[in-house]
């Protein structure tokens, strides 16, 4: 019997994989999916990208979990995909820290804390997100109405992380 003729190569299979994303390439890359966005204070999205990534490492995070800092809020706010994600040049700890971070519409507060701390690296980036979201200097601008319920949201979701 002849041997089989090899398989042809996927369309997306171009070839050894290509090398890890660097952190600048990663936050270029945040940058230009949140251009144009804003926060709910009305500045610049990309300043709490570089914050949360900035307190991470300040935590002592590691390049994969500053990496998933710049990219955190990506899939949730709609910037990129999650076909974008799993796609990337960008190691698996990477994304799945990104993707337990990122909380899925109608998901239990309490499922998405404990997806988060089942996800080795996952916590210290919600850590650092939630420091920047309730720094008060941040919340100091909003109303009184949203700064009430967001700093209740920020509280309760440290507490179901063990960070009470």
């Amino acid at each position: 019997m002849p041997p089989m003729p090899p398989m042809p190569p996927l369309p997306h299979d171009s070839g050894p994989p290509a090398p890890p994303l660097s952190l600048a390439e990663v936050e270029a890359t945040a940058r230009a999916a949140h251009a144009g966005q804003t926060d709910k204070a009305g500045r610049p999205y990309a300043e709490h990208l570089r914050a949360v990534a900035e307190g991470v490492r300040r935590r002592g995070g590691d390049a994969e979990q500053i990496a998933a800092a710049w990219l955190h809020d990506a899939v949730e706010d709609d910037a990129l995909t999650e076909g974008w994600l799993a796609e990337a040049p960008l190691s698996r700890r990477t994304k799945d820290i990104v993707l337990a971070l990122t909380k899925r519409a109608g998901e239990p507060t309490e499922a998405y804390a404990a997806r988060i701390l089942a996800t080795p690296g996952a916590r210290l980036v919600k850590e650092a997100d939630l420091a920047h979201n309730a720094d008060p200097a941040r919340l100091a601008v909003l109303d009184g109405a949203t700064r009430t319920r967001l700093t209740e949201k920020y509280t309760r979701m440290r507490a179901l992380l063990g960070q009470g």
